[in-house]
This record gives C-alpha cells, structure tokens and sequence, in this order.
C-alpha cells in the first residue's frame, strides 16, 4: 500500500520505496551507523549494503490510517551506546521523512544485525 497526500486539487501518491530510499539516506547520515543491513534467509549471514541499496535495509509499510511504519536493519560502530544511537536515528528519521512526506511516522522498530569497527 502507498501512501498519500490529499491536496486541493486531487491526491499525491507516495510509493514506499521512495520512503525507504530517502529514510535510508537519513540514516546513514546519524552518528555511529555504518551502513544498512542486509540478512540472507539462506543461511543468515549479514551483509553491509552499499549506497545504491539503501532500501533493502529498510521496510516501509503504510497503515490504512495513512501513517508510516519503518523496520530498519543496520550495522553499528564497535564502541558506541547503541541506545544513543537508536535515538538519534529515530529523531533524526521521523523529523525528515515526516517534513519530506507530510506523513505521520507511527512506528520505527529498529534492528541492529551487526556491529563493526570504523575503518
């Protein structure tokens, strides 16, 4: 499901994998995430996604009262509180998203799949 914007003079649609690509972007700007995640079924490795992948770290889904709701998969920097960064992540996320899509922003789950050292 899409979301949408209803404006005077008919209604915006709004594609999730556009949430997600902009969401992962926010994303990787915060302090202490290395990168977005990527968890094979297969056999359950993680792979850290490059740039151009962003979107595959992150599920958007839409809820029928038009509000977003985000799981974002990522891997953190060895040797920071991860509580500060899910913060600032979740601050920095639902500020943006919510000022680029005129959405609400329900939910934000956030799932650390992996921790490395700053190169």
């Amino acid at each position: 499901m899409n979301g949408y914007i209803n404006s005077g003079l008919g209604q915006i649609v709004i594609d999730t994998d556009v949430i997600a690509v902009y969401a992962g972007s926010v994303a990787v700007e915060c302090i202490g995430i290395i990168g977005m995640a990527a968890v094979s079924m297969k056999d359950g490795l993680v792979k850290l996604l490059r740039k151009d992948d962003l979107k595959h770290g992150i599920s958007v889904s839409i809820t029928d009262e038009n509000k977003i709701r985000m799981d974002f998969h990522v891997i953190v920097a060895y040797g920071v509180n991860i509580h500060a960064i899910a913060d600032n992540l979740i601050d920095s996320v639902k500020y943006k998203v919510e000022a680029f899509t005129g959405m609400e922003i329900e939910k934000i789950n956030i799932y650390v799949e992996g921790v490395r050292a700053i190169d």
